[in-house]
């Protein structure tokens, strides 16, 4: 499955409703050119009255609900849809990352069929990954960290040594 068409989708929502929220996880690997595939779609956001109104604005369109799973305790607010199984998640913490201001410090947007998208950045997306720990995250660490230094020192190019202390 291309979830393309879905993150365009999505971007728009967003972008129309004025939810300010930004794409995390193998998700935001991929669109930065990680070989990974994903079922998650994973956002960070602040949750505020207001963008909580914002965020029920968007299950709307989606035509999902909004669900509080108990595993972990935590701010999750999962948007699903019972006729196709989607499930998107919208989380007000995650590892590693100390605020929402900081993760939009290391995000970027990107433009995705005509709505605007915020995307955490592979190092802040390992960052993350680390700091969990958890199995799965460990499990893609080493991919991630090959793709960023990749995009750090495209082919052809020379790195220079790492000076000795």
């Amino acid at each position: 499955m291309d979830a393309l068409p879905f993150l365009e989708m999505l971007a728009g929502l967003l972008q129309e409703s004025g939810l300010e929220a930004i794409l995390i996880g193998n998700a935001a690997a991929a669109l930065q050119g990680a070989p990974v595939t994903t079922i998650d779609i994973d956002f960070l956001f602040r949750q505020t009255p207001r963008n909580m109104k914002k965020l029920k604005a968007v299950a709307k369109a989606l035509d999902a609900v909004i669900l509080r799973p108990y595993y972990p305790a935590s701010g999750l607010f999962r948007l699903s849809r019972d006729e196709d199984g989607m499930q998107v998640d919208f989380m007000t913490a995650i590892d590693g990352v100390k605020s929402f201001e900081a993760l939009r410090a290391r995000s970027r947007a990107v433009e995705l069929g005509g709505g605007k998208l915020w995307v955490a950045d592979l190092s802040a997306v390992i960052d993350s990954k680390r700091a969990a720990a958890r199995p799965q995250d460990k499990a893609v660490l080493s991919i991630l960290e090959k793709t960023l230094d990749e995009a750090r020192h495209p082919k052809g190019t020379t790195r220079r040594p790492k000076e000795r202390k």
